[in-house]
């Protein structure tokens, strides 16, 4: 063997893991099957660490926000999911959002260019029998390395369904109709100097008119044994949340408060300046060249997107760069068939990491990838694993994963305040500052204790 650790998966866990190892001196073969022939029905290019969904990493607030605050402790820990977000960063005003082609280059480049990281663009059908391993495959799998997971665990693969958002060409968006603002106003040091949401009001009649659209609209078919799964939350496709009520959307992905229609002068809405409805798009490249439908994650089949979607107003002549999608995730019961450093139970040299172990996301995948990688690392230098407090965003989600989580119900999971234990005697209103500011403090402490950080 010439490596000290086999890495199975390039995305992000896999390429974050591959980093906190190589920069702890150890050498790491990093399987990648897309290159070497094969590819995923998500995936659209080779490149590592690809963004198949949204180009978001959500809140980048570190002090009221769980989500900023795993970004904050994946940053002391040098993490190279932010250090390339970081260089690929486009404006989204209180969010972190990156233009995914910069992003998956720059993770490329850094891996091909550490001398102990080997690249291989293999396919790996079934988990090695010997030797460190870390499987971070992600919810799309290959069947024949899903079907030795499976033997290996004994558990029935759990799977749910993740849509993918319509990206437009800015262009062919109508600026006449259409006007820039960030919800009240927000602002981060990468924001647009008039606000980072483009957004497409509409009146009471057009919202009804496209709800009764998006119920009616033709629809991904599913195969019998599909027909059972569930979707995840974080991810819905925007007509099953239409499914759920007239006026789900007008409070989640379509809400209008906070955003004053500038071009309005007439009383047809009955908020003053804010519209019935609001769908909002999202830059998501450096240029300014492409913009997402935020929450657009749809099952609808692509001649019916692109019918409905253009009668949004100013979409009319909408261009679509990639239309929405679905595909089905898989991933395993963790709390069952994991320890607590992520090792598979009875198989104590292979470790999962990333989205296939139940967390949900971007950050969480790669936090997941983050500290498999210093598990192991740890663990080649016959040193003593020190995990983060359960105080911390990374505790918690690793806690959740691991043995928090009830096992029959296990779900998905981003990462979140509900993770964390509670604090009894803060008021709500100051609750999310108490999290984050302990939180802070004890991961401070955790890292200074345990002295984990890489040279």
């Amino acid at each position: 063997m010439t490596h000290d650790i086999h890495i199975i998966g390039g995305g992000l866990a896999g390429s974050e893991a591959a980093w906190q190892l190589a920069q702890r001196g150890f050498s790491v073969r990093l399987s990648e099957m897309r290159g070497g022939g094969d590819m995923t029905p998500a995936h659209q290019t080779d490149g590592l660490a690809e963004l198949v969904c949204s180009n978001s990493f959500r809140s980048d607030d570190s002090d009221k926000n769980a989500v900023g605050l795993l970004h904050h402790e994946m940053r002391e820990l040098d993490s190279l999911v932010m250090r390339a977000g970081e260089k690929a960063r486009v404006p989204a005003g209180s969010a972190m959002a990156v233009d995914r082609d910069v992003f998956s280059a720059e993770v490329q480049r850094t891996l091909d260019e550490h001398p102990k990281v080997t690249v291989v663009r293999e396919r790996v059908d079934a988990l090695p029998n010997e030797g460190p391993t870390i499987v971070a495959t992600g919810p799309l799998t290959a069947q024949a390395l899903a079907e030795s997971i499976v033997k290996a665990t004994g558990q029935d693969r759990l799977a749910f369904f993740d849509a993918i958002a319509p990206i437009v060409h800015r262009e062919s968006i109508d600026m006449d109709i259409c006007w820039i603002q960030s919800r009240w106003n927000k602002r981060n040091e990468a924001s647009n100097e008039d606000g980072d949401y483009i957004n497409c009001p509409m009146t009471k009649e057009q919202y009804l008119a496209f709800h009764q659209g998006l119920m009616d609209g033709e629809k991904t078919e599913f195969r019998e044994w599909e027909k059972d799964t569930p979707y995840f939350e974080g991810c819905m496709p925007i007509e099953v949340m239409a499914s759920r009520g007239v006026d789900t959307l007008r409070f989640g992905p379509m809400k209008p408060v906070g955003l004053d229609n500038p071009r309005d002068t007439t009383p047809e809405f009955p908020q003053g300046r804010w519209p019935y409805a609001v769908v909002q798009l999202r830059q998501d490249n450096k240029l300014g060249t492409l913009w997402n439908m935020v929450g657009f994650q749809t099952k609808l089949k692509y001649g019916a997107q692109v019918e409905l979607f253009r009668t949004i107003p100013g979409l009319e002549n909408a261009e679509f760069a990639r239309l929405g999608g679905l595909h089905r995730n898989t991933f395993l019961n963790s709390p069952v068939v994991l320890d607590r450093q992520l090792r598979l139970k009875g198989a104590e040299h292979i470790r999962f990491a990333g989205q296939v172990t139940g967390c949900e996301g971007y950050v969480e995948s790669s936090a997941v990838g983050l500290v498999a990688g210093m598990m192991a690392a740890a663990e080649l230098a016959g040193r003593e694993w020190q995990g983060p407090p359960r105080t911390t965003a990374l505790g918690a989600l690793l806690a959740h994963i691991t043995g928090d989580a009830e096992a029959e119900s296990y779900q998905p999971m981003n990462v979140n305040f509900g993770l964390f234990p509670p604090l009894h005697d803060v008021g709500k209103k100051q609750r999310k500052e108490a999290y984050t500011s302990r939180a802070k403090a004890d991961f401070a402490e955790w890292i200074a204790r345990a002295e984990l950080v890489a040279a």
